[in-house]
């Protein structure tokens, strides 16, 4: 295979990836400022 397939692989693979965990972590970090925001101040989830 030519280096610059793999180089495009390598790449695309590693952006696909590391979105998808940004996406998977900041959707728990949401998640979790919000239930403790409802713990310690009475704060309503949906605003």
């Amino acid at each position: 295979m030519n280096i610059g397939v793999l180089l495009l692989i390598i790449v695309g693979g590693a952006a696909g990836g590391l979105s998808t965990l940004y996406i998977a972590v900041s959707l728990f970090g949401v998640l979790g400022y919000k239930i403790f925001r409802k713990v310690k101040y009475g704060a309503s989830l949906f605003h």
